[in-house]
């Protein structure tokens, strides 16, 4: 189950979200959003109250003569309950 989840999003956006209880997370793009509250919820024991998602598609990129695609990612917003916290999070 820890597999679905890619990484985590660290970023300066981010770390002012982390004072709104928002946590950023990478994730598999075949999942939707139960799935991710469900894997949330059971992995750091905690109360998921919102998740939004949005796909980030693959840019066009060359490399000299040859062409390709950055890879496709899926990035959720996961807003949890105020008296809960993500303890990797917490010594931001």
């Amino acid at each position: 189950m820890i597999d679905l989840i890619d990484s985590q999003v660290l970023t300066e956006k981010t770390n002012k979200l982390l004072q709104q209880n928002v946590y950023v997370f990478n994730v598999k793009k075949d999942l939707d959003k139960s799935d991710v509250k469900s894997i949330i919820e059971q992995l750091f024991n905690v109360k998921v109250l919102s998740v939004n998602t949005y796909v980030m598609s693959g840019k066009k990129r060359r490399l000299g003569k040859f062409e390709g695609y950055k890879n496709v990612y899926k990035r959720v917003f996961v807003k949890l309950s105020s008296e809960n916290v993500i303890p990797f999070f917490s010594g931001l």
